[in-house]
């Protein structure tokens, strides 16, 4: 009785016979393989000689005797120059002769030349490969051909015989030396190491350097879920959990696509401009969503939407790149007409611009298909015009020139979109639509026509359709863009690889794993004499910035996270020593400060490290104007390049670098902000590039956020974002009743001026129209109704912008409506707020500080929150400020954020660190001392004037003083201290 073979040999001939029988390989021989040149020399002169065979007969008469050993050698060469995938994709030259090594994949199915020499191409795969001429008997267990040359290489283990993919890693780390020549650097396409339940892949073999990446589908931790959400493979009924490898990805016709649209070496200039060779093979989930799309494209053909909801950091860069390129040659169900006359590729993200555009560049082929719109309004309408097949763009330059571009409703367009946010699925979406909406030559519309015509305008376009990514959608983006389920009446994206799966597979790091919290604590006391009344609420809020942007609180944090880093990070030698670290600051102030204190600690500690600090435009700040170059020394459009290098290993940001900020090196961020919502999640995932094999965690320090906050922002996108429901239409019809209801206007004011507004009447025939209505709005209104009618206008404007685009509906007098309120809330008046905490902070001052570590913990997701469409506006109304005291509002600040104990410790050293030696720094004596003098004379100058200003605080820092007159050892080291830190400081 012949049993079931489950060795490993058994997987090997179960792969094997899959190929031959049903992917159409050829099987071939080890023996043929020859290992000086890694060429199966049967198969490639058997192809070379049946395609081309004048150029061979040439060859042969050139090389004489020598054809083959010249041949091969040539072929090794310029794989090893060259790379695998630019020999296969472009011709090589020998000799006098050019020779093809692949015919690639007919672009149609109508051109039987290109069919037939597609099919000449030999497809083979050669078991227990023989490939080293030092250790004649090692031999890999698979190795994939085309035309004689290799690859792909497999190592192939079994769990049922004990062994798994693990052991098929091990395997190539340290048993496939990278200097054998078939595992140089890019001779092979990829290596995979694959059992009976997991793949994982690399491009390059380093030996225990090496880094393998999943190429896996994922399966699903619930069964009722839409996506897979979990690393591995889903049970298979007809099979091996991982024979989609062989049946799918590795068919002719699939591989073939890899090698042609995906397979890229890439290279890179590091810090020191050394030149970096990179080899891409696509992961699963990017191969897996560029077909989908590009399938449901082909079918549906344009005015299609589509959501990508892609983790952050899993390569969406890539996706881009490959679908981008891939859409402009897609052509119809009949591979007759192209779907797409030119794929615009928006990104608000200027540090991706360069690298999308690199990226695409690598296939195009013929020069001038992709242009980068770096001058402005009159170069996109050119490329627009021109047809230019790829046209890359940011959100602001493409909203800048909508409105000259003319004559493009006769075209059809992709919008790629990176990053969606709301900027795309609102006004921006809309002018950007009318302008490919727009017809030239219109005949003479009425009044309804013209306002019907500017709804269609700002709908998604029918002319063109939107593949809009992100890892975070908001309610509007899925609204906008995702598919729709009439079932549930739930917003999906179109593919999902979640952040979940994505932190189990490794590709990204989880930045909740170690969570630091930091609490903060203060003491204020009055400075005044009198006890004026303040609103407290405002109040309260003001005393908060005022204390954590106080520079003493600022310094005092700065310590603290200087030493976390010096101790935790570089003392632990993360990344092995290259780690860096983000300051995330809650504003300009704040950021310029830190720098300041930055660096005057990071000197006074000898650390060889320094700072960059990341603000837009300029801010005055304790009596100096700032900007990023006079702070950093250089422009700041250099920051990320100069972050890169070695000494700089601080970015302090303001509202920069919180997003599409990708530097793997990375490794512990400071917060000191308070983060929310996709906010949180954008910003914390800075940390979470991978870096292997050096980078195995990150840090935050929060000194702001609690966990829990943390948790509820990351929550809906762990796993799939889901839209619960879809914007009720009826909201705008309550806010229309309401907004007629306060008769501000009639419905015949707001017929007349649009009839005046769209058929071009001058400005002086609306303005009448628009100050009637302002007059009943100022007259007829109370002030709670005049908030509750502004309010009211504004969501009902928002609403309507937004829902126009996804809605059928047809309603001209919204439409009206909704242009006549955008006049008229202009023209109202800005309603009486008086900031009844003013003069608060001139009032107070700091009494006590103190910064308490809470807790380090794991912050555990959970994933499957539905979010909810935005939320109807609250009525409007008046804020009524609430009057007390200053020393009540001080007593009551106290109480919540200073619940302490308090000793004088704190005060204390203040006074001895912070305050006393101000107070000498800043006297006359000494500072002549400092100059004019040596170093000898300006430490007794010091001392002496240390003495003298302490005799002035001895009745609020008794015991102190007492200390230091009685202690001459005390007495010694602070003067020590002190006076080395303020001189040494001056000197430098």
């Amino acid at each position: 009785m012949t049993t079931t073979d489950t060795s490993e040999k058994g997987l090997e001939a179960l792969i094997e016979k899959s190929l031959l029988t049903e992917a159409g390989y050829i099987k071939s021989q080890s023996g043929d393989y020859d290992r000086n040149y890694c060429i199966d020399k049967t198969q490639l002169l058997q192809f070379l000689r049946k395609t081309q065979p004048t150029q061979v007969s040439k060859l042969e008469t050139s090389y004489g005797k020598r054809f083959e050993e010249r041949l091969f050698q040539r072929i090794f060469d310029q794989i090893k120059t060259r790379g695998i995938v630019d020999v296969i994709r472009n011709d090589i030259k020998a000799g006098e002769v050019s020779l093809t090594l692949y015919y690639n994949l007919p672009t149609s199915q109508l051109n039987p030349q290109a069919i037939q020499r597609y099919n000449e191409n030999i497809f083979s795969v050669t078991r227990q490969l023989y490939f080293s001429n030092d250790q004649k008997r090692r031999s890999l267990d698979m190795g994939i051909f085309i035309n004689g040359l290799p690859l792909i290489t497999f190592e192939l283990k079994n769990n049922l015989t004990t062994q798994n993919v693990q052991d098929a890693i091990k395997q190539y780390k340290t048993d496939r030396d990278p200097k054998e020549p078939l595992f140089n650097f890019a001779r092979c396409l990829v290596h995979f190491a694959v059992d009976d339940e997991l793949v994982y892949m690399t491009t390059e073999l380093k030996g225990q350097q090496t880094v393998f990446l999943p190429f896996n589908k994922g399966q699903k931790s619930e069964p009722h879920l839409l996506f897979p959400d979990s690393t591995g493979n889903s049970i298979n009924p007809n099979g091996l959990k991982t024979d989609y490898l062989w049946k799918e990805i590795l068919t002719k016709t699939s591989l073939s696509n890899i090698i042609e649209k995906y397979a890229q070496l890439v290279e890179e200039k590091d810090e020191a401009k050394q030149k970096k060779r990179k080899l891409i093979f696509p992961r699963y989930h990017q191969l897996d969503l560029v077909r989908k799309l590009l399938a449901d494209a082909k079918t549906n053909g344009v005015g299609q939407h589509y959501l990508v909801q892609h983790s952050a950091g899993s390569g969406k860069s890539n996706s881009i790149s490959w679908l981008s390129h891939q859409l402009v040659e897609l052509t119809d169900t009949n591979d007759t007409n192209p779907i797409f006359d030119s794929i615009v590729v928006v990104t608000d993200r200027q540090v991706l611009d360069k690298q999308i555009r690199d990226n695409i560049k690598q296939f195009a082929q013929v020069k001038g298909v992709v242009e980068a719109i770096t001058e402005g309004s009159k170069q996109l309408k050119e490329a627009l015009e021109e047809g230019k097949k790829i046209i890359i763009t940011t959100v602001f330059k493409f909203a800048y020139v909508v409105r000259e571009i003319q004559s493009l409703s006769n075209k059809k367009f992709a919008i790629v979109i990176d990053e969606a946010h709301s900027s795309q699925s609102g006004s921006s979406a809309a002018k950007m639509s009318a302008a490919l909406n727009k017809e030239a030559g219109e005949e003479e519309e009425t009044t309804e026509d013209k306002i019907l015509r500017i709804i269609e305008e700002q709908k998604l376009s029918p002319n063109a359709s939107y593949f809009a990514f992100t890892a975070t959608p908001k309610n509007k983006t899925l609204e906008a863009f995702g598919v729709h389920n009439p079932a549930d009446g739930k917003y999906y994206p179109f593919h999902n690889y979640s952040m979940k799966q994505a932190i189990e597979e490794e590709f990204i790091l989880d930045v909740l794993e170690n969570y630091t919290t930091f609490r903060s604590y203060y003491k204020l006391q009055k400075k005044i004499v009198n006890d004026p009344q303040y609103d407290t609420k405002r109040a309260k809020k003001k005393l908060k910035q005022y204390v954590e942007g106080d520079s003493r609180a600022i310094r005092k944090k700065a310590e603290i996270m200087i030493d976390h880093f010096m101790q935790d990070v570089i003392g632990q030698l993360k990344i092995n020593g290259q780690a860096k670290a983000m300051v995330v600051t809650n504003g300009i102030v704040s950021a310029i400060r830190y720098k300041l204190a930055f660096d005057a600690y990071l000197q006074e500690i000898n650390a060889p490290y320094k700072t960059i600090v990341a603000f837009t435009g300029s801010k005055e700040v304790d009596g100096k104007k700032e900007d990023e170059s006079s702070m950093n020394g250089f422009s700041g459009n250099d920051i990320p390049k100069n972050f890169k290098k070695t000494e700089y290993r601080f970015l302090i940001v303001a509202d920069k670098y919180q997003t599409g900020f990708d530097e793997p090196l990375l490794h512990t961020m400071y917060v000191d902000k308070t983060l929310a919502d996709i906010k949180a999640v954008q910003t914390l995932s800075r940390l979470n590039r991978a870096y292997k094999p050096d980078k195995k965690d990150s840090f935050i320090l929060d000194f702001v956020n609690s966990a829990d906050t943390i948790k509820e922002a990351f929550d809906p996108f762990y796993k799939t974002t889901i839209l619960s429901e879809e914007t009720d239409i009826d909201r705008l019809n309550d806010l229309q009743d309401a907004l007629d209801g306060f008769q501000v206007y009639s419905e015949e004011q707001v017929n007349d001026l649009i009839t005046r507004f769209i058929n071009g009447a001058e400005r002086d025939q609306l303005d009448p129209i628009l100050d009637e209505c302002k007059q009943n709005f100022i007259n007829e209104l109370d002030e709670e109704q005049q908030i509750d009618f502004k309010k009211k206008g504004k969501s009902f404007v928002r609403n309507y912008q937004f829902l126009v685009q996804i809605n059928p509906f047809r309603n001209p007098y919204w439409e009206s409506l909704k242009t006549f309120l955008k006049f008229l809330l202009a023209k109202l008046p800005n309603l009486n707020d008086t900031d009844l905490s003013k003069g608060i902070l001139e009032s107070v001052d700091i009494d006590s500080y103190r910064i308490e570590r809470q807790t380090t913990l794991a912050i555990q997701l959970e994933g499957g929150a539905e979010i909810a469409p935005t939320p109807p506006d609250a009525p409007g109304s008046k804020y009524e400020a609430q009057l007390d005291i200053l020393s009540n509002i001080i007593q009551d600040f106290n109480d919540r954020f200073g619940n302490i104990e308090w000793t004088e410790k704190d005060k204390v050293r203040r006074f001895l660190f912070e305050e006393l030696p101000a107070e000498v720094s800043k006297d006359e004596e000494y500072q002549n001392a400092k100059k004019y003098s040596d170093r000898q004379n300006a430490r007794i100058t010091f001392e002496k004037k240390l003495v003298e200003k302490f005799q002035e605080f001895i009745f609020d820092h008794t015991e102190a003083y007492r200390k230091f007159t009685d202690e001459p050892e005390f007495k010694a080291w602070l003067a020590n201290t002190l006076f080395d830190n303020d001189y040494d400081q001056g000197a430098a």
